[in-house]
């Protein structure tokens, strides 16, 4: 199983520095996968949740994308970042990665080893953490990875 920080959290969700270059740099280097939010404005890659906030290019995500998990926010980006390990999503219950695997929003539906889940919260954590879904699934997305 992958452990993947949630837009470089890895004690808590720390807004101000979600999504930041060199926060997730620091994710990586202690091990994690990390989910960033990413979009495409005028030819130029952005990062950041609500708004784009940090230009990044594709040499930076070449550099590490096989740790990357891009949750692509506009059509843009789903265009440009379809060859790293993407996805796109609103209010679906799931939805596809560009490698096959699904990112599962509704902890109902079944889990199986394709599957990546996200428990961004210590609730969730607690909720879920006492049952074998962890060893079941692809990967878990989490602000909180280092209690995995």
């Amino acid at each position: 199983m992958i452990t993947i920080s949630h837009r470089g959290n890895i004690r808590g969700a720390v807004p101000d520095k979600e999504n930041r270059p060199s926060y997730i740099d620091c994710a990586i280097g202690n091990g994690y996968h990390v989910e960033i939010d990413i979009r495409s404005i005028n030819g130029e890659l952005w990062l950041g949740h609500d708004e784009p906030q940090y230009k990044v290019d594709h040499n930076w995500l070449d550099k590490r994308r096989h740790y990357l998990w891009l949750h692509c926010k506009n059509l843009e980006a789903a265009k440009e970042c379809w060859a790293y390990h993407s996805f796109c999503h609103s209010e679906d219950p799931f939805t596809y990665t560009s490698t096959g695997k699904l990112w599962l929003h509704d902890l109902t539906q079944e889990i199986d080893s394709s599957v990546i889940i996200p428990l961004l919260s210590m609730e969730e954590i607690g909720k879920y953490g006492d049952i074998v879904v962890y060893e079941n699934v692809y990967g878990i997305c989490t602000d909180y990875p280092i209690l995995l």
